[in-house]
């Protein structure tokens, strides 16, 4: 077996691949392979029915925060408590939509995540290099629920007859990226504390 100074990292995994900080954790994964030829992942996962609704609410987010910035200027204390309201209705809106699906115990595993994509391990070598997959992560504590379509670029069986599948995200909202560097940077700060 050959051995590396970094912990879990293939051998010939290329430096260029390195642009984001990537954490160990335990999140919520569900995958779904594209079709070739397939341009969205819009019908991979159930609840695509509210689509509409969410894009409302997100719009809705949008014109607070905007609002917001011209309240601090009058009123800091007001906008303090317009902020936390916000973010209440915002951890509401999560734990129902969480509830509405939740997910089996299965779809909870060990990933690398970063903002550029994601390695997870799967039970049987399922996946191949060049495969698109749709994912939807669900990141706690917050429950956020990034999707993404990646793309497998590398896949190194494993001695259980499963594989460790290292992707990129193909395809990726700026809000969905922004979400994982916040987890990312939650989960940095998280760690710190328990030193």
């Amino acid at each position: 077996m050959q051995s590396s100074d970094i912990p879990n990292q293939p051998v010939d995994y290329s430096p260029e691949r390195r642009d984001f900080f990537r954490i160990e954790d335990r999140i919520g994964l569900e995958i779904r392979k594209l079709a070739p030829g397939t341009a969205m992942e819009e019908d991979a996962f159930d609840g695509d029915h509210l689509e509409s609704l969410k894009a409302e609410f997100r719009r809705l987010d949008q014109d607070v925060k905007s609002q917001l910035a011209s309240l601090a200027e009058k009123d800091r204390l007001l906008t303090g408590l317009i902020k936390s309201l916000n973010g209440k209705l915002d951890t509401l809106a999560r734990i129902m939509a969480f509830e509405q699906n939740p997910l089996q115990p299965e779809d909870w595993q060990e990933v690398t995540l970063s903002e550029g994509g994601l390695s997870f391990s799967s039970s049987t070598p399922a996946w191949q290099p060049g495969d698109r997959l749709a994912v939807r992560m669900t990141l706690p504590p917050e429950l956020f629920q990034p999707r993404a379509v990646a793309r497998v670029i590398e896949v190194h069986p494993d001695s259980s007859g499963g594989a460790r599948v290292h992707t990129e995200f193909a395809r990726i909202e700026d809000s969905d990226r922004q979400q994982i560097a916040r987890h990312v940077m939650r989960w940095q700060i998280r760690q710190r504390q328990k030193e």
